[in-house]
């Protein structure tokens, strides 16, 4: 076989051979769609985000116990202030204020010595709700700054009286405790107000004839503030019952009977 035919006859076989097929691409396999692609360049000029602080998520308020120690450590640091203030000024229904900024301080420590104990819950309960400790200062001092402005409605309206005077005062009280409108202001006292001056405005509603009894028998009395403050505090965390909450009002109007009529055998200090 000469150089021609052979050439001829090798074309002709490699002609007749199966060439291997491409290996086709499925797109629906993972492996070809996550599969690097060569050959393309790399991003390059975008210059990583720099200058940006971390967002953190402020602290959660883990429990009530810190704000309740707090709020009734001051009560507590209030009591002794009230008493320092109040040393030797108690003279029964004759009990004069002083002057109004001595009232005023007097007032403001009497007040968070007196009722910051009944709202401590509710200014536990309002920093939990919130989620942070700095909102239980603002609600308790928000809630103080409406019994502060009672004290100057208290400063104002007050004149000298004798014992009937006191007596009428502290009989209206205790007809004030049956009343609906006592039975409201007590009710959305227990309830969360949903800000300080919310809840002192409701409070002020429901222990108002309560302080009217105080600074008709001895406003700087720390006997009566003692009284009030368990009285008032245990309204606030308290439901009604009309077993304690009659008898409590039939007390304060037969002790209003007493002051005026017999003064002499009515609770000490009266004169």
């Amino acid at each position: 076989m000469d150089v021609p035919d052979r050439i001829e006859r090798t074309k002709q076989t490699t002609e007749l051979t199966p060439r291997p097929a491409a290996a086709a691409t499925n797109p629906a396999n993972p492996a070809d769609l996550t599969a690097p692609l060569t050959g393309a360049a790399p991003l390059t000029g975008a210059a990583p985000l720099t200058g940006a602080a971390p967002l953190t998520a402020a602290p959660p308020l883990t429990g009530a116990a810190p704000v309740l120690a707090a709020t009734l450590g001051l009560a507590g640091g209030c009591w002794v202030i009230a008493a320092w203030l109040m040393d030797g000024m108690d003279m029964g229904v004759a009990t004069r204020p002083g002057s109004f900024w001595f009232f005023a301080a007097a007032w403001a420590a009497m007040m968070a010595a007196m009722m910051l104990p009944g709202a401590a819950p509710a200014v536990a309960r309002h920093a939990r709700v919130s989620g942070r400790l700095r909102a239980a200062p603002l609600f308790a001092g928000s809630y103080l700054a409406v019994w502060a402005l009672a004290g100057i409605a208290v400063y104002v309206l007050d004149r000298p009286h004798g014992p009937v005077a006191a007596g009428a005062v502290v009989a209206a009280a205790g007809a004030y405790e049956l009343t609906p409108v006592k039975r409201y202001f007590r009710r959305r006292c227990r309830e969360d107000a949903g800000s300080g001056l919310g809840y002192g405005l409701c409070c002020v509603g429901s222990s108002v004839g309560l302080m009217a009894v105080l600074t008709a028998l001895g406003v700087m009395s720390l006997l009566w503030m003692a009284v009030i403050t368990v009285l008032a505090g245990a309204q606030k965390l308290l439901p009604a019952r009309s077993a304690v909450d009659v008898p409590l009002a039939l007390a304060l109007v037969g002790l209003g009977l007493a002051v005026a009529l017999a003064p002499a055998q009515a609770p000490p200090p009266m004169m």
